[in-house]
Formats: structure tokens, sequence, C-alpha cells
């Protein structure tokens, strides 16, 4: 509790006069005392980590003392154990090239590993400078007091849990300190230097190296033959492991005799196939958390072994991936060791199809789009693994790669992970949206190294980006990416071209009127995020290449969709595109001019019908802009296109006039049939274009076009017909002046009312 209560900034001063008294009573004579302050040290190291780095060297020298006099724990294993316990913390704050797999903090599978030591040690630490010797005094003592246990474990019909506990410290500790010698033979430089002072010292002694082959792996296995009970056999199928992990670790040291290696090979075979211990339920438990250690081994044993064990240990191994909970800790093991024998590195080399690892590798690389799937998003941690192998996968998965045709092929099975289209048509999003960023930009990132990404799974991301639950930095990254991936020729331009028109045309803005009526409507709009959408879209098209070409594929494609008349915004940026690809004079073909006319006449009646006209006294600029954003693409259109213009003025009064005849024989528009409301809106969008100085210009040059039309309205304004009433009157009267004055501003005259 005083530990815990103390300010992190105070407790180096403290935890140095504590250790004084600690090791004071560590040199008792009373063995009673001397365990005691192991274990009070034990709690400084627990919370105060950087406290064994300032004082290893007593430390081990303690332990070292303590272990020798087996007078004592071999009657008392409990007091054994507790001192053992509390070395095995300390020997943990070594580095070691040990990964940690079963953390649920795991960052990508053990890729990064952290060493509280180096985190924790504090400027004015005297380091490691003399560990090394102290380490290499320990080992043997570890191992005599390991034999020790030997005799009373014998003699007993079961091995109770006080003495397995003892072992299994005692193993853990030996196996810790072994990976601290490793950790500096890895780093090309003996563990002495891990300090940066002290002598040089051989990194590994043979004497040592004699000891372990004789004393610890000449006795492997213990209990071979499994005939005790169920919590027995699982208790020696725990010492086997770790003592299995020494033998692996210091292998390539100690040069093992061929039957000691084979008799090794053997126990993991069998011990990653599960038959070393029991079958009960808490025996797989047990399996299942222990043979974790041995996973980490199996890449590098592959390539060391002779093609039959290599076969025999990759069916194992094999077994396992495929057997485990997708979640669990053993899964992510697996995934962790199949990437380093996927992904080549520095001493490892594309196996060609002879090699029995290269089926294994097909076999696990089919595997994990299903893997990724079933995780779905209930198991982020697990699925981040997953994408990071992916992308690595696809980063080495070039044209010389073994590996390019399977990883091409995975795109037909990533569907499901974005979206998928039951039989009505249904969308069905996979996990992909509810993932994290991180995750996220993982599999994205992974989209571009696919070299020819088809429309099956563009067509998957397509309805996985009109989704309204994905954040909107994430559409445009998948933007980013498909663009750079068809700047490099991964996408066919049809494909490419198609998955914005699919964007575009079924976006569902919100909420669908411009001007909502109710307030929560407006705060849930996306709207902004459509326009950016447009301008992006707009963007990476014109980046094409041939403006020309890119046109002339787009125009009918663009027309179709326009056709199927859809929402008001989502003409309005298919419109944009064809602007922006458009120019002076226009590239519309004949039939697509007159094609054009027709939907723009109708279109302009939903604009000015969906936004409200200003009051000339009280002018919203918030509306005009809006306006101006839906006529806009009208405009430039007219621009380029004088024919056009030409043709929506002659089909606006052909619509009055329809409407007049027959007003139930024009149903483009939802806004009503009058003829009032035909009449307002041909004046409204006339007004509107009137408004624009370059449209002006050009609408001075159809005045008769023009001029025609106010005709039309005044010959109806002025008829008999008993089908209207004395409002719609009003407003056709109201419509005809309003044009008229507008009308008066061209050159030439204008019908008298």
């Amino acid at each position: 509790m005083v530990l815990c209560s103390l300010v992190q900034d105070n407790q180096g001063p403290f935890v140095s006069l504590m250790v004084a008294y600690i090791f004071n009573a560590m040199t008792h004579l009373a063995v009673d005392v001397r365990l005691m302050a192991f274990k009070f040290f034990d709690l400084v190291v627990q919370y105060y980590p950087p406290s064994f780095s300032l004082y290893a060297d007593k430390v081990l020298q303690n332990y070292e003392d303590i272990l020798r006099k087996n007078q004592f724990y071999l009657e008392d294993k409990a007091k054994l154990r507790s001192a053992l316990a509390g070395l095995v913390r300390c020997l943990s704050l070594l580095p070691c090239n040990k990964r940690k797999v079963d953390s649920s903090e795991e960052n990508m599978a053990g890729q990064k590993i952290l060493h509280a030591f180096e985190l924790d040690m504090p400027a004015e630490s005297s380091g490691f400078s003399s560990i090394t010797k102290k380490l290499k005094d320990l080992v043997p003592v570890l191992v005599n007091c390991f034999q020790d246990f030997f005799p009373s474990v014998h003699h007993m019909p079961l091995l109770d849990a006080q003495s397995f506990d003892c072992m299994h410290s005692i193993l853990q500790s030996i196996d810790l300190v072994v990976g601290f010698f490793g950790y500096g033979i890895h780093q090309g430089k003996p563990a002495s230097q891990l300090s940066y002072e002290g002598p040089d010292e051989a990194i590994w002694d043979h004497t040592i190296s004699s000891l372990l082959l004789k004393k610890l792996f000449g006795v492997f296995p213990l209990n071979p033959t499994n005939h005790l009970s169920e919590k027995v056999d699982d208790r020696f199928f725990i010492l086997n492991i770790v003592i299995t992990e020494i033998f692996l670790r210091c292998s390539e040291w100690i040069c093992p005799p061929g039957f000691l290696l084979e008799k090794f090979l053997q126990y993991i075979e069998n011990a990653l196939l599960g038959s070393t211990c029991s079958d009960s339920r808490s025996g797989k438990a047990v399996w299942e958390k222990h043979i974790l250690l041995l996973l980490p081994f199996i890449p590098k044993l592959v390539l060391q072994v002779a093609s039959d064990w290599k076969s025999c240990l990759l069916q194992a191994f094999t077994k396992i991936f495929e057997g485990c909970n997708p979640q669990s800790s053993l899964k992510l093991a697996c995934l962790s060791a199949i990437e380093e024998m996927l992904i080549p590195g520095d001493d490892m080399v594309y196996p060609d199809a002879s090699d029995p690892l290269f089926e294994y590798q097909i076999t696990w690389i089919r595997a994990l789009p299903q893997l990724l799937i079933l995780l779905g998003d209930k198991h982020p941690s697990s699925s981040q693994v997953v994408l990071h192998l992916l992308l690595r996968l696809g980063q080495c998965a070039n044209s010389s790669s073994p590996f390019s045709r399977e990883y091409e092929n995975m795109q037909y099975s990533l569907d499901k992970f974005y979206s998928s289209c039951v039989d009505r048509g249904d969308v069905y999003y996979g996990p992909f949206i509810r993932l994290s960023w991180d995750s996220q930009e993982l599999a994205i990132c992974g989209l571009y190294y696919f070299s020819n990404l088809g429309p099956f799974l563009l067509k998957s991301i397509a309805f996985c980006c009109l989704c309204s639950e994905l954040e909107h930095l994430v559409l445009f990254r998948i933007i980013e990416v498909l663009h750079s991936a068809f700047s490099a020729g991964h996408i066919q331009i049809a494909d490419y071209i198609s998955f914005f028109m699919t964007l575009l045309s079924r976006f569902k803005v919100l909420p669908e009127n411009i001007y909502p009526d109710v307030e929560s409507d407006a705060k849930i709009s996306n709207r902004g995020t459509f326009k950016l959408l447009t301008n992006t879209v707009c963007s990476c098209l014109s980046r094409i290449g041939d403006d020309s070409l890119v046109f002339q594929i787009l125009e009918q494609v663009i027309f179709d969709q326009l056709l199927l008349k859809p929402p008001l915004d989502n003409a309005c940026a298919l419109l944009r595109v064809l602007v922006v690809l458009d120019c002076k004079p226009t590239r519309l073909s004949e039939q697509g001019i007159i094609t054009l006319s027709k939907y723009l006449s109708g279109y302009l009646f939903e604009v000015v019908h969906c936004i409200p006209e200003d009051d000339e006294e009280n002018s919203l600029p918030t509306h005009q802009q809006t306006c101006c954003y839906y006529m806009l693409p009208c405009f430039f259109l007219f621009d380029r296109s004088p024919k056009l213009l030409k043709l929506v003025l002659n089909l606006m009064g052909s619509l009055i006039t329809e409407s007049s005849s027959s007003p139930s024989s024009h149903s483009y528009t939802q806004y009503g049939n009058d003829n009032s409301n035909q009449i307002n809106a041909v004046v409204s969008a006339l007004l509107l274009m009137h408004k624009d100085t370059k449209v002006r210009k050009i609408i001075s040059s159809f005045k008769e076009e023009v001029v025609h039309i106010l005709q039309i309205i005044h010959s109806l304004q002025s008829s008999d017909s008993e089908n209207m009433n004395f409002e719609e009157r009003h407003k056709i009267q109201c419509a005809y002046s309003r044009l008229k004055l507008v009308t008066c501003m061209l050159p030439n005259e204008v019908p008298a009312s």
C-alpha cells in the first residue's frame, strides 16, 4: 500500500532507502528472514520495475546464494516457490527475443517488442554492466536445483502442486536467461555490451551447453508415458513445453546430437497435435495456453529440418490454425508465424512448388479472407492482425511472386467484407463499415496491390461507400487509393468510370428537401459531403488523360442515368461531371444535344420547385447560392451550345401548350399539372437564367423563342376556358407580367396585354 500511494517522482529515493534494508535482510543467518526479504523485493519490483536494473548484480548474487542451500527447500517448498516467483519477475525484465502473442493489447502480432527495462530505466541506472557473468553463474545453480527435485518427484505417486510450481519457475528462469543471451546474439553483439559498458565477454559458455545437454535435455521428456492422473499429466506437459522452448532457443549454439534433435522434433509434433496432455476440458485449456510458447519457433524450424519433418510439422501446425477459434490467442499466434513463413526476409526465399511449404502457404492464403469475415467487427484486434497480414502479402505479391495469382483471386472472396447484394436487391454491409480507422486504412491500402482490381470487388466497395454509417474521411481515402491504383494500371477505365457513376447516381442525400422544414433534418444533412464527393470525382475523371475520349465514354452513360430521373442532387452531380469534361464549343453529339434538351427542360422545372424564389426586397444570399449551384451546370452547357438552349426554350413553350390542351399529358414533374403551376415554373426558370450575365447575353439571341413563350402565356390567360378558375388566372397574369418585364429588356417589341 505504501508503494502504491507514492507519487512516481518520489519513488526513487524511497526505494533506495528500502532496498538497503532488504539487502541487509537477504544476508541474515535465518533462512526465513532471507526469504521474507526476497518477498519484499518482489513487491518493490512490481511497483517500481527499474529497481531490478539498478541492483541487478546484488539481487542475482543473493538469489544464487539462497538457491545453493538446498537443505531447506526440499522440506519447505512453499518458501522456495515464493522466492522463485520473485526471480522470474526480475528476469522477465531482461530483454529477450520472446514474442507476446496472448495479450489483448498486442500490436500487429508482436511486431513491436517492448522491454520493460528499456522503458523504465532511469538515467542514473548502473545498467547491466556485470549481469552477463552473474547470469552465467546462475544457470548451473538453477539446473542443479531443478535436478534436486527429481528423486522426490520419482518417489511420489503424484507431482504435487508445490513441487510443480518450483520446477516451473526454475525452468522459466532458465528460459529467460537463455533468451537474454539470444537477444545479444541476434543484436550482433555480446550480451555484456547491451549496457554499452563493461568488458567484452563470450556470448555463450560451452560449460553451460554441456550442463543443459546432460542434466536438462538428457532427461527429456519428463513422464514420457502419460500414465498418471490428468492433472499430473498436464503439469508434466507444461514442464516439457518449457524445456522444449529452452532447447529451441539455444539449439543453434549447442549443436545437439542427431538423436536428441529427433526426440525433440517428435515431441513438438505430438504437442502440436495435442497428444501429450490429457483429453479433459481442463487439459485442452492447458494445451491451448502453453502450446503458444512453441508456435513462434515454427517458421525457423521448418527452414532447418529435413523435408519429412517439415511436412509433419507443417501439417500439425496447419491443423491448429484451422481448428482453433478465430478470435483466440492461438489464432493470433498462428497468424504471426504464418506471416514469417509467407513474407520473405533476409534469410528466406520463396519456395518452389516441390517444397512442402509451398502447398501449405497456399492453404493459409486461401483461408485469410474467410477468417476476416468470420471475425467480423466483434474482434477488432484480431481483424487488424489479418488485415495487416493481407497488406504485407499484397506488397510482396508482385509478378515474380508465386503468390501473385492467389492474391488476385482473393478479391472474389472479399466482397462480403465490404458489402454484398442479396436476391431482392437489398445491400448487406460487411464488417468493414464498423471497424476502427486503423483497420479500415489497412484494408483500403491493400486494394492498391491487386494488379487487376475487377468490377466484382469494385461494386462491393462502391455500395460500401454509399452506406450512411461510413465516415466521410474513409470514403475519400478509398477514392484516393483507387485513383492511385487506376493510375498504376490496376483498374480498367470502364470499371473506374462505372465506380464513380455508381457513387454519384446512388448516393442518398439527406434530407431530401433542400430546405428542410424540421430543424432536426437539417442537422443530419450530408449534402455538404456529397458536394465534396462530386468535386472529388470530377477532379479524378479530369485527370484520367484525354478528356475528349473520356467524354465520349461518359456521355451516353450519364444520359442513361439522367433518363432514370434521379433526385435533384444526383442529377446535378452528373451534369457537373459532363460540364467538367466538356469544352467550348461543346463536345456533345447531335443526338446528345437533343436528348439533353428534353431532360434539362424538366430539370429546370424541378430546380425552381425545390428552391423558393427570392423576394427582391429581402433577398437571401443562401438561396441565391443554392440556386446558382443547381443551375450553373445548365448555364455552362447553354454557353457552350446555343442550340441546346434554343431546344430547351422551345420545349418549355411546348410544355405549356401540352399542359393547357391536356393537363395529364405531361407527367415529368410531381408538383402539379395545372396550367398555373406549369407557367410559373417556366417563367421562374427563365428569370433565373436572365439573372446570369453570360446566359442573359445568349438568351438575347433567342428572343423569338422567349417571345413565343410569352405569347402562349398571353393566349392562355386571355382564353375563355371553363377549366380555369379565378385564382389560376391571377397566377398566370402575374407570371405573364414578370416575364414581360424581362422581355422588355430585350430588343424588339413584345405583344401587348
